[in-house]
This record gives C-alpha cells, structure tokens and sequence, in this order.
C-alpha cells in the first residue's frame, strides 16, 4: 500500500513539473522570442521525462498507481483559475514546477535515492532559467 501512494505522488509530481515547464517553454517561446532560453526550457523537461523512466524499474508501476478521477487535489482552488496577465501564468507556472522538483527530490529518496540528487540538481537549475527569464523581461521592459 504505502509503495503504492508513494509511486502516486511521484507520478503526479513527474506530471506536475514536465506540466508547467512545457507552459514556460512556451512564454519564453513566443512572449520572449529567446531561442537559448526555450531550448534549456525543453531540455530540462526531457530530462525529467527521461527520470521517469528511471524511477522503477517497471515504470508501469506509477502509470498504474495514478488515480486521477478519485484525487481529492484533482480540484483547484478559485485563485488558481484567475491570471491577470501572460507574465502571471509564466510565473504561476514555475513555481508549480519548482515545488514539484521538491516533491520528487524527497519522494525518490524513499524508492530511488540515487535520483534525489538529480532532481535537486534541477530544482537549481529551474531557479536560474527563472532568473534568466526575468532578467529577459526586465531588459524588454525597460
């Protein structure tokens, strides 16, 4: 059981991350036009796909452990629906992605320690492409 709810975190967390950084790579896409910035976007989740792979040796086992109809978070908060601007969504978005590494960064440590340390690796590395997609604003701005 408990290998089970472990496998549903990890997955909907895989989810989660690949999720907002796919809406990022596309801000930075097409609201910024920044090709370097759209390609570390992609690659960073592909490498996470890749992860996912990694995670169990069967990777069935979190695909089948996802209960995505019964998920008591399947339904969002009223704030989550509200974005006032494109940059809000951006932002949103890598926030989602950044707790999401979290999440994974400790939940591996129960299943696949090995994978800790590259989902940390990550987590860091998201918060320099934000600080690369701000600097980009902040220059676009001003």
């Amino acid at each position: 059981m408990a290998r089970k709810v472990i496998y549903r975190v990890v997955d909907a967390n895989f989810n989660r991350v690949r999720e907002g950084l796919r809406v990022c790579e596309e801000f930075v896409r097409f609201f910024l036009n920044d090709k370097r910035l759209t390609g570390a976007f992609k690659k960073m989740r592909n490498r996470i796909s890749a992860l996912y792979n990694d995670f169990t040796p069967d990777k069935r086992n979190l695909f089948l452990a996802r209960e995505a109809a019964s998920d008591v978070g399947r339904v969002g908060f009223g704030f989550e629906r509200k974005r006032s601007r494109a940059l809000d969504i951006f932002w949103a978005n890598m926030q989602r992605s950044k707790e999401a590494l979290r999440v994974l960064e400790e939940f591996s440590k129960l299943e696949n320690e090995s994978l800790s340390d590259e989902f940390r690796k990550l987590r860091f590395k998201s918060y320099e492409l934000e600080k690369c997609a701000f600097k980009k604003l902040r220059a676009i701005k001003n």
